[in-house]
C-alpha cells in the first residue's frame, strides 16, 4: 500500500528533477490528505489514504474526458499526463474477467438470487476490491449477473 511519506518523497524527488505536472498533482493529492486529515482529526488510514488517490484520479479523467469532448487536445493531454502520475500509486486495477469472476464468488458465498439482495452483496464485495475497482463498475456486473 501506498503511503503519505511515499507521496511526499516522490514530491521531493519530482522537486529535485524540475518536473512540473508530477510536482503538481503530488502537491494536490498531499493537500487533499492533509485537509481529510484535519477534517478526521488524526492520521488516515490506508484505506483513507487510497480513497483520496481515487477521487484525484478521478476528477483527472472527469477533466480528461471534458476536454476530449469540448475539442481541448491540449488540455486533454495535460489531465492525461496528471492522471498517469495519480495512477502509479494506486494498485493494479482488475481485468474484466477478475472482476467478473470475484462478483460471481461473493454472490455464490452471500447465497443472492436477485437484484434485491444486490446490496449484501456489494457489502460483501467492495471490502476485497480494495481500489483495484470502481463502485461503478463492480455494481454493474452485480446487476448484470443477478438480473
Amino acid at each position: 500500500m501506498i503511503t503519505k511519506n511515499q507521496l511526499e518523497q516522490a514530491l521531493k524527488d519530482a522537486m529535485r528533477a524540475g518536473d512540473d505536472i508530477r510536482k503538481r498533482v503530488l502537491r494536490q493529492a498531499l493537500s487533499s490528505i492533509r485537509l481529510a486529515e484535519i477534517d478526521k482529526g488524526s492520521a488516515l488510514d490506508d484505506a483513507g489514504l487510497l480513497s483520496i488517490l481515487q477521487k484525484e484520479a478521478k476528477s483527472y479523467q472527469e477533466t480528461y474526458d471534458e476536454s476530449v469532448g469540448a475539442g481541448r487536445l491540449d488540455l486533454a493531454e495535460k489531465a492525461r499526463a496528471e492522471m498517469e502520475v495519480i495512477q502509479e500509486f494506486l494498485p493494479q486495477q482488475l481485468s474484466q474477467d477478475e472482476l467478473e469472476s470475484l462478483v460471481k464468488q461473493v454472490i455464490a458465498e452471500v447465497g443472492a438470487t436477485s437484484l434485491r439482495e444486490m446490496g449484501q452483496v456489494m457489502k460483501a464485495l467492495m471490502p476485497r476490491l480494495q481500489g483495484r475497482a470502481t463502485g461503478d463498475q463492480a455494481s454493474y456486473w452485480v446487476k448484470k449477473l443477478l438480473s
